[in-house]
């Protein structure tokens, strides 16, 4: 079953993956000497796209988060169809606790159902801004809203979406290794 699809257990819904659980090189300084396949391998664990990860790794070195958070935005801007949606289909989805009610996850699994059926991939959704007490509510929302959006708009919500979720990973990941040792931004 690829990676983006439902799991089809009993009582089990999922949300968008939101964390990123790779390893990362050590901190920006790791980050920009590291090896460029070591680097494009860690980079595909924030967004599934190679031409983002390739895009981003022959890009270094960054001098500061601010830069690379930067490069990462205007790279997933520049996304083809093509490139989005071989994103869209690395795109994995964790489970929801096993207390959330069943009607829950009844109706999360029948609006993932409708959406990938109207258009084709899983749907993408960043809840950095959520808490886990809102997070499924927001989905629900978010996907019924965006059901009625055309193709074309959907796409370029959906791509937005992705680039909000590399920068939230990418984000987290340079942070983690950093610790609070290293600025975020240039003295």
């Amino acid at each position: 079953m690829p990676s983006h699809r439902l799991p089809r257990l009993p009582g089990q819904v999922a949300l968008p993956e939101q964390k990123n659980a790779a390893p990362s090189p050590a901190g920006l300084e790791g980050f920009n000497s590291a090896p460029a396949d070591t680097v494009v391998h860690v980079l595909l664990t924030c967004c599934r796209s190679l031409r983002w990860a390739h895009r981003l790794a022959d890009h270094r070195p960054y001098p500061d988060l601010d830069a690379l958070l930067a490069a990462a935005d205007e790279a997933a801007y520049d996304l083809t169809p093509a490139d989005l949606a071989e994103a869209l289909a690395g795109e994995s989805l964790t489970l929801l606790p096993d207390a959330t009610y069943s009607a829950a996850h009844t109706a999360l699994s029948a609006a993932h159902a409708a959406y990938e059926s109207r258009f084709g991939h899983v749907f993408a959704i960043c809840l950095d801004d959520a808490t886990p007490e809102e997070a499924l509510d927001q989905v629900l929302v978010a996907i019924r809203s965006r059901l009625t959006s055309d193709p074309e708009e959907e796409r370029v919500t959906t791509a937005d979406e992705l680039r909000r979720l590399a920068k939230g990973r990418l984000s987290r990941l340079v942070r983690h290794s950093f610790g609070s040792s290293v600025p975020e931004r240039p003295l």
